[in-house]
């Protein structure tokens, strides 16, 4: 295998050259897939993370603010880290969130339940205006399907399973928030939060 130089990785990188995307996968994935195994996420999480950290520096590269005081492996390898590290605070965020909803939900109060289903009915009839391949996409997704696995059953790529899956969430949750009666509830609610807090 060829050896680059960090400056010929950047000049390829900043030139597109798939090639050298090649040499650092074989040569560093392993290394960022080590890390994030290690701490507690699968093959797929070190893909994304590994994937993610490359586009941020093809981002950087693009702007000209990557300035290496380092070697490139050390550089790339602290961005996926913290890349890693903000997908492990997100997780940890959404797990908390679930779990204060699940322990609201169990308290024996009727509006709750009404509201519950107001939300449901709410999400449906936004769901239900979505593309196929949208809807295709996040109810796969929903059912813990992985992305590579999406993308081997639709005949995807999985650069666009991963894209188009949060397109399609970002443009659910502006849908749901944007429906009048999601607002309606939203004014009903807020005066209780205001005497709650």
């Amino acid at each position: 295998m060829k050896e680059f130089t960090d400056i010929e990785i950047i000049e390829c990188l900043r030139n597109r050259e798939s090639y050298v995307v090649q040499y650092l996968s074989d040569r560093y994935f392993p290394l960022i897939r080590m890390m994030v195994q290690n701490g507690g996420g699968s093959n797929e999480d070190a893909h994304d993370v590994f994937q993610d950290g490359l586009i941020i520096l093809l981002e950087k590269i693009d702007e000209n603010k990557l300035e290496l005081q380092c070697k490139f492996k050390t550089y790339l390898y602290s961005v996926c880290e913290h890349v890693w590290k903000g997908l492990i605070d997100k997780r940890t965020a959404a797990s908390n969130y679930l779990n204060k909803r699940y322990e609201e939900e169990v308290e024996d109060d009727i509006s709750e339940f009404m509201d519950n289903d107001v939300y449901h009915s709410i999400f449906r009839k936004v769901f239900d205006t979505m593309d196929d391949g949208s809807k295709e996409i996040l109810n796969l997704y929903w059912q813990e399907v992985s992305n590579q696995e999406i993308a081997d059953r639709l005949g995807f790529t999985y650069g666009y399973v991963r894209k188009k899956k949060c397109e399609a969430q970002n443009e659910l949750i502006r849908k749901v928030k944007e429906h009048p009666e999601y607002k309606k509830l939203m004014i009903r609610e807020s005066p209780v939060k205001k005497v709650l807090s």
